[in-house]
């Protein structure tokens, strides 16, 4: 059931996204006069789920239906000395067709349901794309082509995707800034009990009940964006106190390298165990424990902390044991069995308090600002550490069940309108790397002609489409390899 949930906020999630990118480029091409022919969610790969088109003044649908030829007949030619492949296309007479056929509706958009679901796409007339149409490049330029316009028009119509991915995320920003507002737990709060580390953060130079002070000289305030600084910012050191003294922690050159192979959580608050509240049969239930009860020792083993108790307990597992805790002003000793899981059925109470700042409708829309601007900035350093094969971050890419697994376990709107909003920063970003088949590579041949005021050949522009769209291909397999990898170590 769980999986389940995920899926379907990954697919209503990537619906909105999809439908919102490819409005961009549809609104844009219909402010400058551009047909659009088709406008898909998911691509319809020799056949789609779903279709419909204006036909006549009446809406039209179809179900489950093949492809069939738009307005040209494909004939293959070989020649007979060379062996060599061309084509010539047979422009189908639309005046010839059934009065309710859809393709004598020329200026009307089909859209569409596809089934094979890596994103959408709107087919511009007289653009080379992802539909890769080279019988209607063939022919002779229409007024109401893409290929036609004046190439500032054109790249407006490339970036609209990316420019409604970001508003997407602006605006989402602003609901829930002024809904909710911002809660975190600051770090000067973290620092009541210091912070507990792994065996990572231990070689990364902390330690348990470490305050910290600054990293380079920078106060964080919210404890949580701490890991993410240490690997976007690469700072040098990270200032503490530790036993009443500061110091300097002096971080290893290959830090970020470190941090990002682990996918740990190598620096968390520390806390003490408090009891918050019990599971259905609980033994610690049972056994006399309440609630406000600080537990601080199991057996002869001190616990003042909670993740002290919980490396403890590990080694006690389906064996009865003596917890020591605090009740009001007494310490008391009560028996208890623990479980073959490791736990005694006990939910930790939260000791640290929760920074709060609450945001009018109209101070949410510069905060919402501030917000997506640093979303961008962060995941395009991201993006740059990908490339970067000293730090390995390459091998934490992934594919469709990590995206998934970013969702809640249970359906909260507040958590899935966050993370559509980051997963819409993402698709901007990454559609408008300079890569032949995405948008950036459509911006990039468009500057070049701006700037040498010389046009790349249709030739040309459809080889490196083509050379794209197999980069991409091998990049959304290896991320999802690297899923399927990881499911099974």
């Amino acid at each position: 059931m769980i999986v389940l949930i995920k899926v379907i906020q990954l697919i209503l999630s990537l619906a909105i996204l999809v439908i919102i990118h490819e409005f961009g480029h549809f609104i844009a091409s219909k402010i400058f006069g551009v047909r659009v022919e088709k406008f898909y969610m998911f691509f319809d790969w020799k056949f789609s789920i779903f279709r419909c088109k204006k036909v006549n003044g009446r809406w039209r649908f179809k179900f489950f239906c093949k492809n069939e030829p738009e307005k040209y007949i494909t004939h293959e030619k070989i020649d007979p000395i060379t062996n060599k492949k061309d084509y010539e296309y047979e422009k189908i007479d639309i005046n010839t067709l059934p009065e309710d056929d859809w393709r004598r509706a020329e200026d009307s958009t089909e859209f569409g349901l596809g089934w094979v679901p890596l994103g959408g796409y709107c087919k511009i007339a007289g653009m080379i794309d992802e539909s890769m149409d080279q019988a209607q490049m063939a022919q002779e330029p229409q007024p109401w082509e893409f290929r036609v316009k004046p190439a500032w028009q054109r790249l407006i119509i490339m970036v609209g995707g990316v420019c409604m991915n970001v508003l997407l995320a602006f605006l989402i920003y602003i609901g829930l800034i002024a809904s909710y507002g911002e809660q975190y737990i600051s770090t000067a709060e973290v620092n009541k009990y210091g912070i507990t580390v792994d065996s990572l953060g231990y070689n990364l130079g902390l330690r348990d009940g470490d305050k910290i002070i600054t990293i380079d000289g920078n106060y964080i305030e919210n404890f949580s964006e701490i890991p993410m600084f240490l690997v976007l910012e690469k700072p040098q050191y990270i200032e503490v106190e530790r036993e009443g003294e500061n110091m300097k922690v002096v971080l290893p050159e290959d830090a970020v390298s470190q941090i990002i192979k682990s996918r740990s959580v190598f620096i968390n608050m520390r806390m003490p165990f408090v009891v918050g509240g019990f599971s259905n049969g609980s033994p610690a239930e049972r056994a006399g424990l309440k609630e406000n009860d600080r537990i601080i020792g199991i057996n002869e083993v001190e616990t003042p902390y909670f993740q002290d108790f919980k490396k403890a307990i590990v080694d006690y597992r389906d064996q009865d044991v003596d917890l020591k805790l605090v009740r009001d002003a007494d310490t008391v000793t009560m028996m208890v069995r623990v479980a073959g899981d490791a736990t005694i059925g006990v939910y930790a109470a939260q000791m640290l308090q929760v920074s709060t700042k609450e945001y009018t409708f109209w101070q949410s829309i510069p905060r919402g600002f501030v917000m997506t601007g640093k979303e961008l900035g962060d995941y395009w350093k991201q993006l740059k550490l990908i490339f970067t094969p000293s730090t390995g971050a390459y091998e934490s890419l992934g594919g469709f069940i990590t995206i998934g697994s970013i969702f809640p376990e249970t359906f909260i709107w507040e958590r899935f309108w966050r993370m559509t909003a980051f997963l819409s920063i993402i698709l901007a970003v990454m559609n408008i790397i300079p890569i032949p088949g995405l948008d950036g590579g459509h911006v990039l041949f468009l500057l070049w002609e701006v700037v040498t005021r010389r046009k790349p050949s249709d030739k040309f522009l459809e080889r490196a489409t083509t050379i794209g769209f197999i980069f991409l291909l091998i990049l959304v397999i290896y991320a999802n390899g690297n899923d399927i990898i990881r499911l099974f170590r």
